[in-house]
């Protein structure tokens, strides 16, 4: 099994997988036609360029190999809590507001997610097939929310978009367990390689 990303700092190299770097737009796939199964996870949505690295991932399957691409729909449901009650949660939403500003500022589709069918079609997928997740509390909901949030805090610092107090209160907040958080949809699609 390999795993791939631009920074494989994120990736625990005793996992029992290969770890190497790629750029998913700038380099070719690592092994062109000999993969079963290639996954994207929340990568696509990302990248500025998604047709070309959607073709790079297309190309590193073989025949009847499958692809699995999962992106968010922020647009779909945009709020870090649904029952606004309060000032944690209110704050919450302030932050999500301020994280997706700043995901659109970098290019991000934030509509992304619901195009996944289509857009594995138009790769020359066929069998194509998508299902929908919305996560609404949890440890999970938690965690992703905190890493977000201080993945790019500094981010959203420079852009003025929030403070250091806002961000240290809805992280205690998170850390307390206070907020019944949700993440955006995610959509799973799928599609084989003809052949």
């Amino acid at each position: 099994m390999l795993a791939t990303d631009i920074n494989p700092a994120w990736l625990d190299p005793r996992g029992g997988y290969e770890v190497l770097r790629h750029d998913i737009v700038g380099d070719p796939p690592p092994q062109r036609g000999t993969f079963d199964l290639v996954h994207a996870r929340l990568v696509l949505v990302h990248v500025p360029d998604r047709a070309r690295a959607l073709a790079t991932m297309v190309a590193a399957l073989r025949p009847g190999g499958w692809l699995l691409v999962e992106d968010a729909d922020t647009e779909l449901q945009p709020f870090a809590c649904l029952d606004e009650v309060g000032p944690a949660q209110r704050r919450a939403n302030r932050l999500r507001r301020a994280v997706r500003e700043l995901m659109a500022g970098r290019g991000a589709d934030l509509r992304f997610g619901r195009t996944l069918p289509r857009v594995l079609r138009a790769a020359g997928l066929v069998d194509v097939a998508a299902a929908g997740c919305f996560p609404v509390g949890g440890v999970a909901c938690d965690r992703l929310e905190t890493a977000t949030v201080r993945m790019v805090r500094a981010e959203l610092l420079a852009a003025g978009l929030t403070d250091d107090a806002e961000i240290d209160a809805h992280l205690a907040a998170v850390d307390a367990g206070e907020l019944d958080l949700t993440l955006a949809p995610l959509i799973s699609a799928w599609g084989r390689r003809p052949g």
